[in-house]
């Protein structure tokens, strides 16, 4: 037998079409009367909470698996560390507040800021050049392989997503509602990039098609994700991944693994969860290693 049965009722989209004719009564204004699937104010209260998790959960599940992708590489890093020339612009106009009041402690400090995110754009130039590296390698197998993922702001996601744009393919952006304004970057392939309202399910969707972490100088955020991922592989929630981070220099001043070992709080072996690495070709060649491809 050949061809399709036909449906034995309309679809959601046909009815959801025809409840939008009904005869204008007082019945039919009311709330009560709209479709649920159709009514985002029933949809928006508390109760629902759980069919909402639900939705964000599945809504880019299914669009990814549409898509045909079957492995990400996920970047992380502060959104605070642009390109170099947006960074120069920011310290000299800085550098100027500070010089023409000279007893404003905080114009001071602002400066001094500036010229250490100077000297981190280098980040943003080896996060662009590690997403071109990993998606020259995911297009050149069968699978829609080694797809870059990123939070979808500015800075070093900004980076990473324009890597993966100026090497030809695809890449993902995994953005989240804010109290301010959060726009994605134009890299992002604008038919992957999604935006949430759960930080946990954006968490899942970082990791549920993850082969590596390549995490970034950053701050809150960037830490979040990264202890997040390190406490599901300690607790084998998840299969061990490369984590790879960037800037020995930075992540040494700022956490230091092997005093968490000497105060008994971790094992020796989960300091061995992280590797770093300052180049982009570093971290190729650990993730290759990982994987034992040549």
């Amino acid at each position: 037998m050949t061809g399709t049965r036909p449906r034995a009722y309309p679809t959601a989209e046909q009815d959801a079409a025809a409840a939008t004719r009904a005869v204008d009564t007082p019945q039919t204004r009311s709330a009560s009367y709209r479709l649920a699937f159709a009514d985002s104010d029933f949809l928006l209260r508390d109760e629902l909470r759980p069919v909402r998790l639900q939705l964000e959960l599945l809504k880019p599940e299914l669009a990814l698996a549409e898509a045909g992708i079957d492995s990400t590489i996920v970047v992380f890093g502060s959104a605070r560390i642009p390109d170099a020339d947006t960074a120069r612009a920011a310290a000299e106009d800085a550098a100027g507040q500070a010089a023409a009041d000279p007893g404003d402690p905080d114009k001071a400090r602002r400066a001094a800021i500036t010229r250490r995110v100077v000297e981190k754009t280098r980040y943003y130039d080896e996060a662009r050049r590690f997403a071109g590296f990993a998606s020259r390698a995911g297009s050149s197998v069968p699978d829609h392989d080694y797809v870059v993922v990123t939070g979808g702001g500015g800075g070093i996601m900004e980076a990473a997503n324009r890597g993966a744009a100026e090497a030809g393919a695809d890449s993902i952006g995994l953005n989240i509602v804010l109290p301010y304004e959060q726009v994605p970057n134009p890299y992002i392939t604008p038919s992957l990039s999604f935006q949430f309202h759960y930080f946990a399910i954006r968490k899942m969707h970082f990791l549920m098609r993850a082969r590596a972490l390549a995490i970034f100088p950053g701050g809150f955020g960037t830490l979040d994700e990264l202890f997040d991922a390190l406490t599901l592989i300690q607790t084998g929630k998840i299969a061990p991944i490369p984590v790879l981070l960037f800037g020995a220099p930075f992540w040494r001043r700022v956490l230091s693994f092997d005093a968490m070992v000497e105060e008994g709080v971790i094992a020796p072996e989960d300091a061995d969860l992280v590797t770093y690495v300052e180049t982009a070709e570093e971290a190729w060649t650990a993730i290759r290693a990982f994987y034992g491809e040549t």
